[in-house]
């Protein structure tokens, strides 16, 4: 196995860790704050649910990141160090970005969660606000896509 294919790998799973840690622990603030939420106003789980929802896409992106990179069938003992420095690169930016996105996406739909629970109609606003953090991650992945179309 050669340097490049173990860049190539370590760069794959760093895009597949951070960006589930990520979603998983968004997704658990989301759920933390539904289940305080509920208490007070039981009639809106449907809100509470898509809003808890949303860092989980983060763990997608990671992960489709990764199909489109293995399912190119390029890591293999022929690659180039660029190749395998690419994919590391790729690894990084999506795992980091969808990490931080996914963590920070979880506050702000937590918060909004607790304001719904609290008779604030923020739904809407919330949903707006939560977009911000998810941009980057869409952008990340948007780059590893470019990323494998170059390899």
């Amino acid at each position: 196995m050669t340097t490049a294919v173990i860049l190539a790998y370590i760069g794959l799973a760093i895009m597949l860790i951070f960006s589930g840690i990520g979603s998983a622990v968004g997704v658990s603030k989301g759920g933390n704050a539904t289940v305080g939420a509920l208490k007070k106003k039981p009639d809106k789980f449907g809100s509470y649910l898509l809003l808890s929802a949303l860092p989980g896409t983060q763990g997608l992106y990671g992960f489709a990141g990764f199909f489109i990179i293995n399912s190119q069938g390029i890591i293999t003992d022929e690659m180039t160090m660029l190749q395998g420095v690419a994919i590391m690169a790729a690894g990084l930016t999506l795992g980091f970005v969808g990490f931080f996105s996914a963590l920070n996406q979880g506050s702000v739909t937590s918060n909004g969660i607790a304001g719904i629970g609290s008779g604030h109609d923020i739904f809407g606003k919330t949903m707006v606000l939560a977009v911000f953090p998810e941009l980057y991650a869409i952008i990340a992945f948007a780059a590893t896509f470019l990323i494998s179309m170059s390899l």
